[in-house]
């Protein structure tokens, strides 16, 4: 067995780990965590895993907590979307803006993005994707507990290759998020929509966007967006 395969199995040894932990509802507010509180030392059912595709991290195991509303990007969706935009990020800025799982922001680390920022609401999966990002020594990326449409307002103008929105399907999150990634992304840079329907040319045309391209698998419509003025 390759160092490198060891070096792999110790990760997803470690990230199992935090599974639970991620997986179990958190204590309340104001109250020290008990050995009640502590999660158990398997994950609830429902929870699960999903791997990286690609990339530096290929086959690295990511936990899946069962959080209400929480919904991994598939794999063939992941595919295709790095299919779309080339297996090598080096160098490429970089927003997942409802990160979840973290899956989308850790492919692109994977492939060797300069820096991914993840941000996410939920405290518990902030807690996992801390874990996630010490186990894997992914020093280019930034997890960040908050709302993300206002993470998008705060990016300088035109200062990301890439952002990624995947919203709960049930939000009203889609056009703030997608106003504000406008704003955000660079003149030739990428903005990647996950939502329950598609997306047309003549509702992105107010932030100047457009569809370059679009795949619908299952349930989801997913959609790589580009500045209009390019297509």
């Amino acid at each position: 067995m390759s160092r490198s395969t060891l070096k792999t199995s110790a990760i997803n040894a470690e990230i199992r780990k935090a599974q639970a932990a991620a997986a179990a509802p958190a204590a309340p507010a104001g109250k020290k965590a008990t050995a009640k509180d502590k999660p158990a030392a398997a994950a609830p059912k429902g929870a699960g895993e999903i791997r990286i595709i690609g990339g530096a991290w290929k086959r690295t195991r990511l936990p899946v907590a069962q959080r209400p509303g929480l919904r991994p990007t598939p794999d063939r969706v992941r595919e295709t979307l790095f299919n779309w935009l080339g297996q090598d990020l080096s160098g490429w800025r970089c927003l997942d803006a409802f990160a979840g799982t973290g899956a989308l922001g850790f492919e692109a680390a994977s492939r060797g993005a300069a820096s991914v920022q993840l941000v996410e609401s939920d405290a518990a999966l902030v807690a996992q994707l801390h874990t996630l990002q010490q186990r894997l020594q992914a020093t280019a990326m930034r997890v960040q507990r908050g709302d993300g449409v206002a993470a998008l307002k705060q990016a300088a103008p035109a200062s990301l290759d890439l952002v990624l929105l995947d919203p709960p399907f049930d939000s009203d999150f889609f056009t703030p998020a997608l106003q504000a990634a406008a704003q955000a992304v660079a003149a030739d840079g990428f903005v990647y929509l996950e939502a329950p329907r598609a997306w047309g040319d003549d509702e992105l045309a107010a932030w100047g966007l457009a569809v370059h391209r679009h795949l619908k698998a299952g349930a989801v419509h997913a959609h790589l967006l580009r500045r209009a003025a390019l297509l």
